[in-house]
């Protein structure tokens, strides 16, 4: 018999009453080192339970290798955890998460298959899966309840009803749980739409909803869908994600409450959507692309209870003080905030311009068309294209279906424009100084879509390439991993302007590790790394203006700071604050 079970208005946990008070929180957006100090202050604010998505395409990045289950990915390991800190927990394995994460979770190889019909009853994707939890739920299996672990329930899928409507592929996940042996309460979650929860619900599985405001409407939805069983919100959205070129997306932590305690007065349970947001550290954001492409930021703050860098925010305390109106309350003092690094200059001394190194990174492919990142192997970062332009003087270079998701072009290694997928571009016109001269496109994927129809997208260039309508042939297409930078040519900078894409190096010495904030004046756009661990994406269209340093990156004595910059910078320094700076707000 499950550990969690229901009754026709609430949960029995081992045969006693249970409200689920839970808080969002994604092992992989927080770094292994603080995993313990969050799920310590999610029992301090009061809640008895965590919930965690599972990034599939990041346990299985190879469909014939193992499962990764360790660093960021030791999800084992962030049981345990919860477990001695007496919290309960809520497993959403997918397969499609959303999350905000590249490519909703879905795995590369999957999605790059246009053939293959995702999230349905196509058995060429069921099959996937099927592979995927078998190397899964074996390793979970100790920590389910019925084991004595902390995982009392698991989602099937993630907002079906707002993608489709194939009942045969939930209930196949369904019983590809039950068959490998989860024995948990299973449950579906749909935002309070009456077609949606129609679409993604699924007899004997526990129906919930997913909304922000308007608790009594959306309550009254959710009953009238399930008549009796949980009133349970598993995404209470008490925040927001914000995308380049938006606003920093806040929500007043009074209005939140007041809805919370809505919520908890009408005996509902609750899984609140982010407690903890953390980060999109490296390459891992998503995007969204509904009339056009808008990639997510690197910060995953979220306007969160517990902020990115582990601080309590103003919702901490507003909701501490709601759920000790419905529940125990453990009888300590709020956390407070943790030390910071004091505010420290970086000189970035040394330099390696990309483009005439890009060639050692891995090797060119010769086509005669451009091929697509996908076709390259290279499903994050960046791909490098060269070719040679027949002919010289003003003209106008097409690219037949656009670029995946941004492009520069260089011809003889000086920088002519840029392509957005966001702007839907496709011509530049350009001057060619010589018959021969050198055509190179930088093409950055920056992020894959993770919610609706545009899934698996491809990345690079996505078509011919033509010079004044004849098209350009014989292209080398450059993969280029950035998993190790020990390779940089790195040489002592001269202090002249950098205007071409280069990495460049410092190192600054610390004293205590502590949490920091990088920021970046006069920088345009790249990415940054500090010892080697990438923190993830920078760009000055904001609204984001620093990104977050965990800790436990850090080390006593000399640390190295290196930034890819893509459009040169006369910059040659950083900075390291104690302050982060998220951008203007939008409160919603």
């Amino acid at each position: 018999m499950p550990a969690l079970t229901t009754t026709s208005d609430g949960f029995l946990l081992h045969g006693e009453p249970f409200r689920i008070i839970s808080g969002a929180l994604h092992y992989f957006r927080v770094h292994p080192g603080l995993w313990s100090d969050r799920l310590r202050k999610a029992g301090l604010m009061g809640l008895n339970t965590v919930e965690t998505y599972i990034p599939w395409n990041h346990h299985q990045p190879d469909p014939e290798g193992p499962l990764v289950l360790d660093g960021f990915l030791d999800l084992p390991r962030f049981l345990r955890l919860a477990r001695d800190e007496g919290l309960r927990v809520l497993l959403r394995p997918g397969p499609f998460i959303c999350a905000e994460w590249d490519g909703g979770g879905l795995p590369d190889w999957l999605t790059s298959d246009p053939d293959i019909r995702l999230r349905s009853s196509d058995p060429r994707f069921t099959g996937a899966v099927d592979r995927y939890l078998d190397l899964l739920l074996p390793a979970l299996a100790p920590h389910m309840a019925t084991a004595g672990g902390p995982v009392i329930a698991v989602q099937v899928e993630n907002e079906y009803g707002a993608y489709g409507d194939d009942s045969a592929y939930l209930k196949h996940l369904a019983d590809a749980f039950r068959s490998r042996g989860v024995e948990e309460l299973l449950f579906t979650c749909d935002q309070g739409d009456p077609e949606h929860l129609a679409n993604g619900s699924l007899p004997g599985v526990l129906t919930t909803g997913t909304f922000g405001s308007r608790v009594e409407r959306s309550l009254a939805r959710l009953r009238q869908h399930r008549p009796e069983g949980p009133l349970f919100c598993a995404e209470f959205w008490i925040g927001w994600f914000d995308h380049w070129g938006g606003p920093h997306h806040v929500r007043d932590a009074a209005d939140a409450a007041a809805d919370l305690d809505r919520l908890l007065s009408a005996g509902a349970s609750v899984n609140i959507y982010m407690f903890h947001g953390g980060t999109n550290f490296g390459f891992t954001n998503g995007a969204n692309h509904k009339h056009a492409y808008t990639p997510t930021v690197t910060s995953y703050d979220y306007d969160a209870a517990l902020t990115e860098c582990g601080d309590p925010g103003p919702k901490y305390h507003a909701f501490r003080e709601v759920i000790a109106r419905h529940a125990t309350v453990p009888d300590e003092p709020a956390p407070a905030p943790g030390p910071k690094l004091p505010p420290t200059t970086v000189e970035l001394s040394s330099r390696s311009d990309l483009l005439p190194f890009a060639g050692s990174l891995a090797p060119a492919v010769r086509t005669d068309a451009p091929v697509t990142m996908d076709e390259l192997g290279q499903r994050t970062g960046y791909a490098l294209y060269r070719t040679t332009l027949p002919t010289d003087g003003d003209g106008v270079l097409h690219f037949a279906r656009g670029v995946g998701d941004r492009a520069q072009v260089f011809v003889d290694g000086a920088p002519v424009g840029v392509l957005e997928s966001e702007r839907h571009d496709e011509s530049l016109p350009v001057r060619v100084p010589r018959p021969g001269a050198t055509l190179e496109v930088l093409v950055e994927n920056m992020g894959g879509v993770n919610y609706g129809p545009r899934i698996g997208a491809p990345k690079g260039l996505l078509g011919p390439v033509s010079f004044n309508g004849t098209d350009l042939t014989g292209w080398d297409c450059s993969p280029l991993p950035l998993d190790d930078l020990d390779t940089v040519p790195f040489v002592p900078a001269d202090g002249t302007p950098v205007i071409v894409p280069a990495f460049h190096r410092g190192t600054f010495d610390v004293g205590t590790p502590a949490d920091a904030f990088l920021r970046l004046p006069g920088w345009s756009k790249g990415q940054a790394w500090i010892n080697g661990f990438h923190l993830g994406r920078y760009w000055n269209r904001g609204p984001q203006r620093t990104l977050y340093v965990p800790a436990p990156v850090l080390r006593p004595g000399s640390n190295e700071l290196v930034l890819l910059e893509l459009h040169g910078t006369t910059a040659a320094r950083a900075l390291l604050t104690d302050t982060p700076d998220l951008g203007p707000e939008n409160t919603w």
